[in-house]
């Protein structure tokens, strides 16, 4: 569902907005917020909600591991995209979990014209990390509707 008012979205984000994503900001375009909802140093697998201003986006990226890993993201509130290198972006909306596989280059994101929020969750898996890429191409991402 479209949100593109923050008060209105504010009351459907149920984790909380969060602080200002300033540790990852170089690799979104846009502006994104961070509420942990895990502590990693009390539990295996780390939870966030993070949460996308409209036409925020994070660029491709790749979560490398040797066993296990990748990342599961649970759509909670507003509307985005998700897209695999050589696919089709796939709408994004409440209630939706993308499975994303290790060693698969990827991005994520709200919607132009949407506020966007979904708890990340990384795989635990053995000698992990991300890899951050280029950014999304401005025109592709324009062009989606």
């Amino acid at each position: 569902m479209k949100i593109n008012n923050k008060e209105e979205f504010g009351k459907q984000n149920v984790f909380g907005l969060g602080q200002e994503n300033a540790a990852f900001a170089r690799y979104f375009i846009g502006n994104s917020y961070l509420n942990p909802l895990t502590d990693p140093e009390e539990t295996a697998v780390f939870l966030a909600n993070v949460t996308f201003e409209p036409g925020c986006h994070n660029n491709w990226h790749i979560h490398h591991a040797k066993g296990g890993g990748g990342q599961l993201l649970i759509c909670t509130a507003g509307s985005g995209w998700y897209q695999e290198e050589g696919k089709e972006a796939v709408s994004l909306e409440p209630g939706m979990v993308i499975t994303i596989p290790p060693e698969v280059k990827h991005w994520h994101g709200a919607k132009a014209d949407s506020w966007f929020s979904h708890i990340a969750v990384e795989v635990p898996g053995e000698e992990t990390e991300n890899e951050w890429c280029e950014p999304v191409d401005d025109t592709a991402y324009g062009a989606l509707k």
